[in-house]
């Protein structure tokens, strides 16, 4: 069965919009028909095809309502409702994009699929830590305890994003409004000003004739910035999208000041509570570490986890290779190595994502409390300068009548 996408008109004549599961498009008409509703457009909804840009998108915007979602459904199947069930009570309670995604989830476990299988189709709303913990959930038999214990990872992931996000939002804002300002001078007031002296052919100060070279710059070759701005942009993208460069640009990363040290310590919390997530799940050691891996963003994290994981498999000492990466912090390789040699591995990695939870919050703090100054201060300096510029020639013609 496919999942249809469709515009109607019902018997009041009002617009409707939503989803119909059927075998072929004739079959939905037929269903819409049954119901009262006149068609006017109808498109299976192809799940089988790689997302496209909007999608992936899409997808990755959904993150709070997929995170409800999640919650909902371990709700449900708590209270002794039916996986399918439970699935078709949210479809109509989720917009439309979620909601295609999950009538094509009951359609496909009504067919006998598993929802772990069915969640696989669907990755840019469900990653490889949904579809594992599902997994886990459905072959235990503990289905509604694996999904609140995903849907409390992802609240705890999103509001650690949310404290990084929050104290960049700032110095982001600042940044945006001062260069707005000093593009307004450049093409605006300096011209403006200047043309009359330079007309009376008045010598000008250095620091003014810099400043006006630049406005004529960006007045008369914007076009040329615009142009070496999307080649440098285009370039970036290439660099990142390289497994080398992305990992070189990672690298630098962590060794800029107070920028690197909260990457590092957002990277060390989320390693801790998705690898303590996975094997609370009942997940095997080594699969867990595979999929934590997967779920970092810095390369350089992914790559000393990677050594940990070989490392476990050739039943090596784990301290190690994790040293020797010098990514992690002493304290954390430690903890790491005494927790699976006593078996409470679980229980260091709750106490260490709740510890560079906190750490994470303190370095947030941080890096706001030391931007905003900083970027004030350099575009009052900006700003004065283009002023001074302005201003000094006035001054000395003045001076001189």
């Amino acid at each position: 069965m496919a999942v249809f996408e469709y515009k109607a008109i019902d018997l009041d004549a009002s617009g409707l919009a939503g989803t119909v599961v059927a075998d072929t498009p004739r079959q939905a008409r037929d269903h819409l028909r049954e119901r009262g509703l006149t068609v006017t457009h109808l498109t299976e909804c192809r799940t089988d095809r790689a997302p496209s840009l909007l999608e992936r998108r899409r997808g990755r915007a959904a993150g709070h309502e997929i995170t409800a979602f999640v919650r909902e459904l371990a709700t449900l199947t708590a209270v002794g409702i039916p996986l399918h069930g439970a699935l078709e009570t949210l479809v109509a309670q989720h917009h439309r994009g979620l909601g295609t995604v999950i009538q094509d989830l009951g359609d496909r476990v009504a067919s006998g699929a598993a929802l772990a299988e069915a969640m696989e189709r669907h990755p840019t709303y469900f990653d490889a830590l949904c579809v594992s913990i599902t997994r886990v959930g459905e072959n235990t038999g503990s289905l509604d305890q694996a999904l609140r214990r995903l849907a409390q990872f992802r609240e705890k992931a999103q509001g650690l994003r949310s404290h990084v996000t929050t104290a960049l939002l700032y110095p982001a804002v600042v940044t945006t409004v001062g260069l707005a300002v000093m593009v307004f001078l450049m093409t605006y007031v300096v011209p403006n000003l200047l043309d009359t002296l330079v007309e009376a052919q008045r010598e000008l100060p250095a620091i003014t004739m810099i400043v006006k070279g630049a406005s004529d710059l960006l007045l008369g070759g914007w076009w040329a910035l615009l142009i070496g701005l999307a080649a440098l942009v285009l370039a970036l993208r290439t660099v990142v999208r390289s497994e080398r460069g992305h990992e070189v640009l990672d690298r630098l990363l962590l060794k800029v000041p107070v920028l690197g040290e909260l990457a590092r310590k957002e990277n060390t919390s989320r390693m801790a509570v998705v690898l303590a997530a996975l094997l609370e799940s009942g997940l095997q050691f080594v699969e867990a570490v595979r999929i934590t891996r997967s779920t970092l963003r810095n390369r350089v994290f992914r790559r000393a986890l990677e050594r940990y994981e070989e490392a476990v498999q050739a039943g090596r000492d784990v301290a190690g290779p994790l040293a020797a990466t010098a990514v992690f912090p002493p304290m954390v390789v430690r903890m790491l190595a005494v927790g699976q040699e006593s078996g409470r591995l679980e229980e260091m990695l709750e106490e260490l994502a709740r510890t560079y939870d906190q750490e994470v919050s303190v370095a947030a703090r941080r890096l706001t409390a030391l931007l905003e100054p900083l970027l004030i201060v350099i575009l009052a300096v900006l700003v004065g300068c283009i002023a001074f510029a302005t201003i000094l020639p006035i001054l000395e013609a003045s001076n001189v009548l």
